[in-house]
């Protein structure tokens, strides 16, 4: 093999460039990370994995760490949110397939479902990114993008649903747990309070729920990715349409350069954003029985509230968006691994790939990319961006947006694509769980 690799430069590049990709699993050396993942398999297979939030941790961390270093490097894969991808179905599948050891299983459940540790998630990764955008961003990109998402999400609705209606599936079916999740925001930030808030209505456990909304929200995010890609290659040649990056026509466009430079980490700092988290998530929860809104979405709101006026210095507001950067950085692969082992019904899963299904996704992220590639012109944006930036409301919250502008080439974007996504999610989730608990 050595001898084979010196005669072939090119292949001696690629497998020298696979070697480099695993140096590291995610933060850990290779090394590191077999020592590790030995220590666990062994406890969990002695029977003396520790049976809560210590060892739950550790096989979820590790595992998360493991998929999505796969989901980043396997071709074609990577281009379309792989990492994500894989982190939710394996996890499932080895459970469905009874393949991961019962110790394990139950360390997982302990941290994920018994502490509830998917709520302090949730906390600090939405209070931060709410809390951590720049506030003229958010309320200047939003009143920017407000027309292209709201005419994007309109025609989005309709097109699922009558797409859903020659499928045979009922508009209640199609809207809530197919079209609602791929504009919700994301897995963490949109399916997970959203299941959440089903749940409590519906009184169905919240794992069925899970399974029926998460095929939805991932294959609305590969159609976005699709179909920026497409869009912008299509728009190569025409310069009246393609601003290459650039979203409105004027060329004065502040809010892309006045983000600023990203803070070094402040432990002290991290503390007070947990405690922020924290504390938004049981403002919502005290608010809840009084408004008849779930808690999360409370949060949600309390947080856009906050940050629109202003109440809070900026130093906690950096405090919040360090936390979230700490949280989203180490553990976000560890709470879609969790989903996947413990919410993600497998046998469910399989069985919602039906061709009405993806009809319905395709529909509906087809007509929000077009809504946007038409009424951007019209609001003097270049159709293309604008385009690009509203298919972002379909996608899988930041790793989608990252994954969407990537395949598109328009990373510059980003700010924008935060707007459609976490703000365009969060009014979605808002809507949905009020129309649900008006419907009964």
């Amino acid at each position: 093999m050595a001898e084979l690799l010196i005669e072939n430069p090119k292949l001696e590049t690629g497998a020298q460039g696979l070697l480099r990709s695993f140096a590291r699993i995610g933060p850990l050396p290779w090394p590191v990370f077999l020592a590790a993942s030995a220590v666990t398999l062994l406890a969990s297979w002695s029977g003396r994995l520790p049976q809560d939030v210590t060892g739950g941790l550790c096989v979820l961390m590790l595992l998360g760490f493991l998929l999505a270093r796969l989901g980043q490097t396997i071709p074609v894969l990577r281009q379309i949110g792989g990492a994500a991808i894989l982190c939710l179905f394996v996890p499932s599948a080895l459970v469905g397939y009874q393949i991961m050891p019962e110790p394990a299983l139950k360390a997982v459940t302990a941290t994920f479902k018994s502490s509830n540790f998917q709520y302090l998630y949730i906390a600090c990764l939405v209070t931060g990114s709410i809390l951590g955008m720049n506030r003229r961003t958010l309320v200047q990109g939003f009143l920017r993008m407000f027309v292209p998402l709201f005419v994007g999400t309109i025609c989005s609705v309709a097109a699922g649903i009558a797409v859903g209606l020659a499928f045979g599936h009922s508009p209640y079916q199609t809207f809530f747990f197919t079209i609602v999740p791929i504009v919700g925001g994301g897995l963490a930030e949109g399916v997970l309070p959203l299941s959440i808030g089903y749940s409590e209505m519906l009184h169905r456990p919240q794992g069925e729920l899970v399974a029926l909304m998460v095929p939805a929200a991932l294959m609305g995010n590969v159609v976005a990715i699709v179909g920026a890609g497409l869009l912008a290659r299509l728009g190569e040649p025409i310069p009246a349409i393609n601003g290459r990056g650039q979203l409105v026509r004027s060329g004065d466009d502040g809010l892309l350069s006045n983000s600023g430079p990203a803070l070094a980490p402040d432990y002290a700092l991290m503390g007070a954003g947990l405690m922020l988290a924290c504390l938004f998530f049981i403002l919502g929860t005290l608010l809840a029985p009084v408004l008849g809104i779930p808690g999360p979405i409370l949060m949600i709101v309390s947080a856009v509230l906050c940050k629109i006026g202003g109440l809070l210095p900026a130093e906690m507001e950096t405090a919040a968006q360090q936390i979230n950067r700490f949280m989203s950085t180490n553990l976000t692969f560890a709470i879609l691994t969790a989903m996947g082992a413990t919410l993600v019904s497998w046998p469910q899963l399989v069985a919602s790939f039906t061709p009405g299904h993806i009809a319905i996704c395709a529909a509906t992220v087809a007509a929000m990319i077009a809504s946007g590639f038409f009424v951007g012109r019209w609001l003097n944006m270049y159709p293309v961006e604008a385009g690009i930036v509203t298919a972002c409301h379909s996608g899988l919250g930041g790793t989608g947006d990252v994954a969407i502008l990537g395949a598109a080439d328009r990373m510059g974007l980003m700010a924008f694509a935060q707007i459609a996504t976490r703000v365009g999610g969060a009014v979605m989730i808002v809507i949905a769980t009020l129309l649900m608990r008006w419907l009964g």
